[in-house]
């Protein structure tokens, strides 16, 4: 999915959709964000030495759970909303020319709650991994 596709189906829109390619295969999301540099988020984190924040890598990751939220019946005209985040580790830093790559699975469903497990890269190294929950609200 491009950017356009991913609108479709995810409520995040410019500044803070953080996505902009995705697939979903045997129950992973796979998901791409492209630092460009010139994101709102790295003007004061740090000058001179520009790191994407841990609390916007968590945003990617979850976005792309999104994705694969949406992919289930009961997504159907509802909203994910963030519930938790748990088990975040900061491996490695993330900086401008860097593409995050995220990978998300489902490991527990409740009525309407979902809790899900990812890991972010660039090039193949491992940067931040999580647990998230989301409701999914009609």
């Amino acid at each position: 999915m491009n950017q356009e596709e991913i609108k479709k189906i995810i409520p995040h829109r410019d500044n803070m959709l953080l996505v902009q390619e995705a697939t979903v295969e045997n129950g992973v999301a796979h998901a791409k964000y492209h630092v460009s540099g010139d994101e709102w988020f790295l003007k004061g984190h740090f000058p001179g030495n520009p790191v994407v924040p841990g609390v916007v890598l968590c945003e990617m990751m979850a976005q792309g759970a999104c994705v694969l939220l949406a992919n289930l019946a009961t997504a159907d005209s509802a909203t994910p909303m963030f519930t938790s985040l748990d088990k975040v580790r900061f491996k490695n830093p993330v900086k401008p020319g860097d593409t995050l790559e995220s990978e998300s699975t489902i490991i527990k469903q409740k009525g309407p709650f979902y809790w899900c497990a990812a890991k972010g890269y660039v090039s193949g190294k491992l940067c931040v991994t999580a647990e998230f929950s989301f409701a999914l609200v009609k």
